[in-house]
């Protein structure tokens, strides 16, 4: 598709570290850099000055009469693997504004220049190490390139040039033309009459079409298809919404730091196909992203702002981040949506009516209420989808939570967050769709997501050829507050889901990464503590409330609730970025709480005990603020020969020599809970070698190998409580 090519100059300067911003980059001394140099150790950044003139020949005439568009072309060393997952590039032009990036599939930027006028871009080259297979479907064991010091000095890419091109859009569109008609021929359910006339047509095409010229005959050829790509659609077909979108991971096989250059790029890549492309209407969630583009990339954030106000860049979900649901408190999920929904509110006027969260591992059934008490009327997923036993009856339904309300919820028949809108995609999602009898239509989320890069040109063609022809279901561009809107109106007697969504995969999130999740669940207790006594104090002593650390701890801890940061699924940077982020609010929450203390106390010598839950317990030496236990509550500690027991009013716990639990008695019925048979409270060792996903899944095989726990522990009896220890190998297990 390339008419000509003229090569550029390139001179380049490695940063050796953490990024650095336009303004420095542009002053340091630049070597050449040839095709065919090696550059970018992981996770290193290289700025390039690509300089030259634009051919005297290129006149706005010419290009018209060629049918061919003008562009820069950078190739970093780009590979077949997806985009987002390898080197990638930020072009900006020569006063430091942002243009657009470069991806394996995306690596040109169109000029709006004249015959003879200077070309100079600045490029910030990302060298992100490749960690996912070509295809994206999984990950290769590189665990050594999870950090910036493990990484290593080994530079992974290879310069492939900068240069002027024209791109042929006659050739393009044709291209087009037959992806659409080749892919609608190849569905294992078109009829044999459409996919001979396909055929066909194919054949009048390579009548006409001279191989040695096809720039020259390419008109003629899309002539001889045109009559095909005409045939309209089936009556009954079903519609499908087109919503330009980006799963951007906050993090996962990159770090933070990184996630903000990404959004960058793919939003950069956005504003600039919507100025030229006026179909194309693009979905973003997590107001933490936005937020980042503000601080970071201002301009590029005024650009956004005004394609929000031109309902074409549309903030959806509400929440911080695409948080998990599952261990996050009910505190926290409630505060991903106050805080999301204000951000939106107070930047663009707009509060979020659909909840979106299509890779989240699973659905708490506390969802529904605090969607709907936050101000959404609709849910979007689609991670049920990957469910490893029993199959999702549905795609749009109704979602009953625990406390009764309800929540209109939609799953993208496609089942993927990053569809390219090919035939194979949409005939599968007319296929796989279960709820024709009660509605026509699905909404599908296209562009390239999880690293970023964000819809295409070659994707926005395809979606128009798919509008209205014989073999697919229709496509329309348009937003998911349209879609669903329409589903509200049209879907009738939907079927009802009642509490949790539970994903029947990657079980393992639930205990990988420790430290991580202990920091996450400090956070949360600290945070509301510290709240407590702030506000406590702001009231009874007029002591000034921090309300801005205070949010800004909250967006720390909103933000580390991620779905690939709390579950433990990502490299080993985001953890040790996640532990540190979380010892740092320790210590400034605790500094609150003290700062809160002293001013309800003063500075008097009494030692003073506090209590911030609302369950009564027993009080130190001195007075108590707070309420007290009553005698009756309190946990007593005793023994019986060799068994130790635990007991207040209620209940009896005896513990054996072993730390096993052998009787757990009702002291008002006398009945023993346990089953004598089997001994409670008995660890036990399992191999873990997943199938798939070595640090985010637990497979039922896991159970055929258990090895019990040494007998021998040491047990430590305190007032109110009795320490289990059993040390195993080099691990201390402490209960």
């Amino acid at each position: 598709m390339v008419l000509e090519r003229v090569h550029l100059c390139v001179a380049a300067a490695t940063v050796g570290g953490e990024p650095i911003p336009f303004g420095e980059a542009t002053l340091r001394d630049l070597s050449p850099l040839a095709v065919g140099d090696s550059w970018g150790r992981a996770w290193d950044t290289m700025w390039l000055r690509v300089s030259g003139r634009i051919p005297e020949e290129w006149t706005s005439e010419s290009l018209a009469q060629r049918k061919a568009e003008m562009a820069l072309e950078v190739d970093l060393g780009f590979s077949p693997a997806q985009a987002g997952f390898q080197a990638e590039g930020l072009v900006f032009d020569r006063h430091g504004s942002v243009v657009r990036a470069l991806s394996p599939r995306n690596h040109w930027v169109p000029l709006k220049l004249d015959a003879g006028e200077e070309v100079l871009r600045w490029v910030e080259a990302a060298a992100n190490p490749t960690l996912n297979t070509p295809d994206g479907t999984g990950l290769i064991p590189l665990a050594h390139l999870g950090s910036w010091d493990s990484a290593g000095d080994v530079e992974l890419y290879r310069f492939g040039g900068a240069a002027l091109i024209l791109r042929d859009l006659q050739v393009q569109a044709l291209l087009a033309d037959i992806d659409a008609l080749r892919g609608i021929a190849l569905q294992p359910d078109t009829s044999i009459r459409r996919r001979d006339q396909i055929l066909a047509a194919f054949e009048r095409m390579l009548r006409v079409l001279d191989p040695r010229s096809v720039q020259s005959t390419a008109g003629v050829a899309r002539q001889e298809l045109a009559s095909t790509l005409s045939a309209p659609a089936n009556a009954s077909a079903m519609t499908l919404t087109a919503v330009g979108h980006a799963h951007i991971d906050s993090a996962w096989l990159w770090p933070l730091r990184e996630t903000i250059r990404k959004c960058a790029r793919t939003f950069s890549n956005v504003v600039a196909l919507m100025d030229t492309d006026p179909d194309l209407v693009f979905a973003c969630s997590s107001a933490q992203q936005f937020a980042w583009m503000k601080e970071y990339y201002p301009d590029l954030f005024s650009r956004i702002r005004a394609k929000v106000q031109d309902g074409r860049f549309v903030p959806v979900g509400g929440m911080w981040v695409e948080s998990d649901t599952n261990m996050p408190s009910g505190e926290a999920m409630a505060r991903q949506f106050v805080a999301g929904q204000r951000f939106f509110r107070e930047e663009f006027g707009i509060t979020c009516e659909e909840v979106w969260l299509p890779d989240s591992f699973g659905y708490s059934g506390a969802i529904p209420q605090i969607a709907r008490l936050a101000g959404a009327r609709w849910f979007f997923g689609q991670k049920m989808s990957w469910n490893r036993t029993n199959r999702m009856p549905h795609h749009t339904f109704d979602w009953e939570g625990i406390d009764g309300s309800r929540i209109l919820t939609h799953f993208t028949p496609v089942e993927t967050y990053n569809s390219d809108l090919s035939p194979m995609e949409l005939a599968f999602a007319e296929r796989n769709f279960e709820d024709h009898r009660t509605f026509s239509g699905g909404l599908v989320p296209f562009g390239y997501g999880d690293g970023g890069g964000g819809p295409t040109a070659e994707m926005l063609e395809a979606g128009r050829r798919a509008a209205d022809i014989e073999g697919l279901p229709r496509v329309q561009f348009g937003s998911p507050a349209s879609f669903f809107a329409a589903a509200e109106a049209e879907s009738r007697d939907r079927a009802l889901w009642v509490g949790e969504m539970y994903l029947e995969l990657h079980r393992g999130t639930y205990s990988s990464q420790a430290r991580t999740k202990r920091g996450n669940r400090r956070s949360e207790t600290l945070l509301r503590e510290a709240e407590l006594w702030a506000a406590t104090a702001a009231v009874r002593r007029g002591h000034p409330y921090p309300q801005s650390e205070l949010a800004d701890i909250w967006q720390r801890t909103l933000l580390l609730q991620f779905h690939d940061i709390l579950p433990g699924s990502s490299i080993s940077w985001v953890h040790q970025d996640a532990e540190r982020m979380h010892s740092e609010d320790e210590v400034r929450l605790k500094a609150i709480i003290d700062d809160s203390l002293h001013a309800l106390t003063g500075d008097g010598r009494e030692r003073l005990s506090v209590n911030s839950s609302p369950f009564r317990r027993e009080g130190v030496e001195g007075h108590s603020v707070g309420p007290i236990a009553s005698t009756s509550d309190r946990v007593r500690v005793g023994s019986h020969g060799q068994t130790l027991t635990l007991s207040n009013d209620q209940l009896e716990l005896h513990i054996s020599a072993e730390g096993t639990f052998t009787k757990l008695i009702s002291r008002t019925t006398g009945h023993d809970y346990l089953d004598q048979t089997i001994p409670a409270n008995q660890l036990q060792f399992h191999q873990d070698i997943p199938t798939d996903w070595d640090a985010w899944d637990i497979d039922k095989h896991y159970r055929r190998l258990a090895l019990d726990l040494p007998q021998h522990c040491e047990l430590t009896l305190n007032d109110d409580s009795v320490t289990i220890i059993r040390r195993v190998s080099r691990s201390i297990l402490t209960q």
